[in-house]
């Protein structure tokens, strides 16, 4: 199940790596509800040596936690955890990640950053199967949720194909839509789930700190004839988009084991 939350925007990571180590810490803890929302972080001091680290380094990861909105530190009543903002949700199946895009593109908005062709970077072009010097559409949307940006999708699809649709296409209607519609019958997908840390461009649209984890997914769509479709690499908030799984216990003695339960009623591809 991924679900999507609304958060206020971040001033940054601490400068410094002992003070960004401490308010990783804290940020992780604060999350996971170690420290509840009212509750008081212990002071200054407290936290400096059971850290570790200097005062000066627990006062900026502090204040840094203050810019994302997830303490507030006042003189005499020391640093106490805020209460959450409301979360607007979506459900999707991580065991079925491919059908979302249905889902996703009726609940969400999508708004269009860049639109170009060129060469495809070496990677992409081997994923897909093209000669070196292959062109294809790149383009970078970012998709939000009530207004709140929740995801970076790079895609990059042969220039023979996206020649189909226009930009101003690819801003208003899913991808997977523009591809069927220019003759292309999706058969088949690999896709790996990964961690990375927000670079500054796209730490600035997401609205997070650079440097912040995210949620990184890669994928390679193929066609009837086994040919590479399309490449997307997505990146998602994960403080909006958690990915879960329900399993069944399967199996006699020995062999028993968990599988995922996939759901047969959604058919259609996620991005």
């Amino acid at each position: 199940m991924a679900q999507l939350s609304s958060i206020k925007k971040s001033k940054g990571l601490p400068g410094g790596g002992k003070a960004r180590r401490i308010y990783l810490h804290l940020h992780e803890e604060i999350m996971r509800g170690v420290y509840a929302a009212g509750a008081v972080l212990p002071g200054e001091q407290k936290l400096a040596v059971t850290l570790d680290v200097s005062r000066v380094t627990v006062r900026r990861a502090l204040d840094a936690l203050e810019g994302d909105g997830l303490v507030e530190r006042r003189a005499g009543s020391g640093t106490t955890v805020c209460a959450p903002r409301p979360q607007p949700s979506m459900v999707a199946d991580f065991s079925t990640l491919m059908p979302q895009l249905v889902e996703m593109g009726q609940n969400t908005t999508a708004r269009l950053l860049s639109f170009s062709y060129g060469v495809a970077p070496g990677g992409v072009a081997r994923a897909l199967g093209l000669d070196p010097k292959a062109r294809v559409q790149a383009a970078v949307r970012l998709r939000l949720v009530e207004g709140e940006p929740f995801s970076h999708l790079t895609t990059w699809v042969p220039e023979g194909i996206a020649q189909n649709y226009t930009e101003a296409e690819l801003a208003t209607t899913p991808l997977f839509r523009l591809l069927e519609r220019s003759g292309v019958k999706v058969v088949a997908a690999h896709q790996s789930v990964s961690a990375t840390l927000a670079s500054p461009e796209v730490a600035e649209v997401l609205g997070v700190s650079i440097g912040s984890p995210l949620l990184s997914l890669d994928r390679v769509v193929r066609d009837a004839s086994e040919q590479g479709v399309e490449y997307l690499s997505a990146l998602y908030r994960p403080d909006m988009f958690q990915l879960e799984m329900s399993l069944s216990h399967v199996g006699a003695g020995k062999t028993r084991h968990w599988e995922p339960v996939i759901n047969p009623t959604r058919k259609e591809a996620a991005e």
